[in-house]
């Protein structure tokens, strides 16, 4: 009979295995991680950027195309006044924020349970299909049209909302350290270019049924609705080419090494998708769990109820609460801003086509100027010094520039009202806080969230982060409805511009509370131990 002392110490010889065993993986899952974090930038990095682009891109499309399509539905369903009423508008913009709310929660918090790959391409499905709804909705007897495209619209939000933590999550995981930020940066980027065709296809649309509307009575029931029709619809077209590479990008080796647990599928995940940009499964190979922190309630807490950490995510929540206070309250209302300020107003008598084609053609007009002098250039100048200068000096320093701006456009606001060129003045500085918002809070707020949590709550954290945001965006646009007309048309603006400076100047403070991420890599600025992060197979 083996002795008492031969029987310890085989057990203390398999102890000592199964923790060398164990050190072994901490190891390997730490040289993983080294791998993606210093990968060179290739095919695969650009092939991510445009899959993530294009969603975004049709994202902004089909969110400030309602910019161009109320006023066309006013001519055709705003029966008596030819514009929608208030709540009409507020209903229509509203509700596609309302559902972003639900999308980010919902698709944050399911891509951290079953997977990034997964969730990516059901959102797209969801706003492609919902699009189509809208451009096809009609009117019957006991069915308003309103009603219809509201509810179309909130089922798009749905699936934009879920693109959001997905686009931003894929992106910063398998992005290397060093140019992460760029990444994350073009992907947001797509934004700009998604304003700018909304206004670019309106003008062609218009300018495409011109003679119809011209040779049609006033309000030019037929063409108008023909148009604003063709300018939601072909949102659908940049969806349904992103679709084929939405579903077949591979999952992240994140989260098939934090959350799925499995070091060993990652690891060649890592070396076939930085080579290939493919990932291969073997279906006999034995599938080993390793023993690593998983999301649980009681983790959850544990983690976020740590001051370094809750902190965090209440800076990310609350800057871009605030930022999306002004961002949707001037973005989804910029025709009512210019038309207030008689900028490019119709000349053409106010009951004739004529009238009804240059209202539609200088609304274009005024949102293709926004886009093309503020919104582009602030996310590449971004682009450019988003991982040398870094994300919480580029925040600060938008917040502190937006307070200036909205001060100077909301006490100012009479004067800059006065004559042609001072109202060229206004236009001018409206297209500064556009730069500065994207060269500034805006691009930032989306990136430090899908930075600055642990792999297993990355991208419910993104989700909550940037529906605090959209929840900005309803509390603007339902303000902005109740309050602009308080005195007289349109005649609050100034007051509206003089809280947003407000909002802008809480966001230096929230600003604070943030890391700066900039060339750290993900686990680094988790705030969790990585060596010893393995703790049994």
């Amino acid at each position: 009979m083996a002795s008492n002392h031969e029987q310890q110490s085989s057990h203390g010889s398999y102890h000592e295995k199964g923790q060398t065993a164990v050190a072994v993986l901490d190891e390997r899952r730490r040289a993983a991680l080294a791998e993606i974090d210093n990968a060179p930038f290739s095919w695969f990095h650009v092939k991510v950027c445009l899959v993530a682009g294009v969603g975004f891109f049709t994202d902004a499309y089909d969110i400030f195309a309602i910019n161009i399509a109320a006023t066309m539905l006013g001519f055709v369903y705003g029966h008596t006044s030819n514009q929608l009423s208030t709540n009409q508008s507020l209903g229509i913009k509203v509700a596609t924020p309302v559902g972003n709310l639900v999308g980010q929660v919902l698709f944050g918090w399911l891509a951290d349970i079953l997977g990034r790959k997964r969730m990516y391409g059901v959102e797209l499905m969801i706003m492609i299909i919902a699009t189509f709804g809208q451009a096809l909705a009609g009117e019957a007897p006991a069915i308003n049209i309103l009603a219809v495209i509201i509810v179309w619209r909130f089922i798009m939000g749905v699936g934009i909302g879920g693109d959001y933590p997905l686009s931003a999550i894929i992106s910063s995981e398998f992005a290397a350290t060093r140019s992460r930020g760029r990444l994350m940066t073009a992907v947001f980027a797509a934004q700009g270019w998604g304003q700018f065709s909304a206004a670019l296809v309106g003008i062609i649309v218009v300018e495409a049924y011109k003679d119809s509307i011209l040779s049609s009575p006033f309000p030019c029931y037929v063409p108008v609705d023909h148009a604003w029709r063709l300018v939601i619809g072909l949102g659908c077209v940049p969806g349904v080419i992103a679709l084929y590479f939405r579903l077949t990008i591979p999952e992240t080796p994140r989260f098939t090494m934090d959350i799925e647990r499995n070091i060993a599928q990652a690891t060649t995940d890592i070396e076939n998708v930085l080579t290939t940009g493919k990932s291969v499964l073997d279906e006999d190979a034995p599938i080993q769990r390793v023993k690593a922190p998983k999301a649980t309630r009681v983790d959850f807490r544990a983690y976020f109820s740590q001051w370094k950490n809750l902190k965090v995510l209440i800076g990310t929540a609350y800057s871009w609460f605030a930022l999306d206070i002004a961002f949707y309250g001037l973005g989804l209302n910029s025709s009512i801003i210019l038309t207030a300020i008689n900028f490019g107003s119709p000349t053409a008598l106010k009951s004739t086509s004529l009238y009804v084609y240059e209202n539609l053609y200088n609304i274009c007009v005024g949102n293709l100027i926004l886009s093309v002098a503020g919104l582009i250039p602030g996310y590449w100048v971004t682009f450019l010094f988003i991982d040398s200068w870094g994300r919480k000096p580029i925040q600060l320093m938008g917040f502190t520039v937006l307070t200036i701006l909205f001060i100077i456009m909301g006490f100012g606001y009479d004067a800059l009202n006065n004559t042609p060129s001072s109202r060229k003045a206004f236009v001018f500085l409206y297209c500064l806080t556009n730069f500065f918002q994207n060269f500034g809070p805006n691009t930032t707020t989306f990136i430090v969230p899908g930075e600055a949590f642990p792999t297993r709550y990355r991208s419910t954290a993104h989700g909550i982060s940037a529906a605090s945001g959209k929840l900005g965006a309803v509390v603007a646009q339902v303000g902005f409805s109740q309050l602009v007309n308080i005195g007289g048309t349109n005649k609050f603006i100034k007051h509206i511009m003089e809280i947003f400076a407000l909002f802008m100047l809480t966001g230096i403070f929230s600003t604070i509370l943030i890391p700066e991420t900039k060339q750290r890599s993900l686990e680094d600025i988790s705030n969790e131990e990585q060596e010893g992060y393995v703790q049994g197979v």
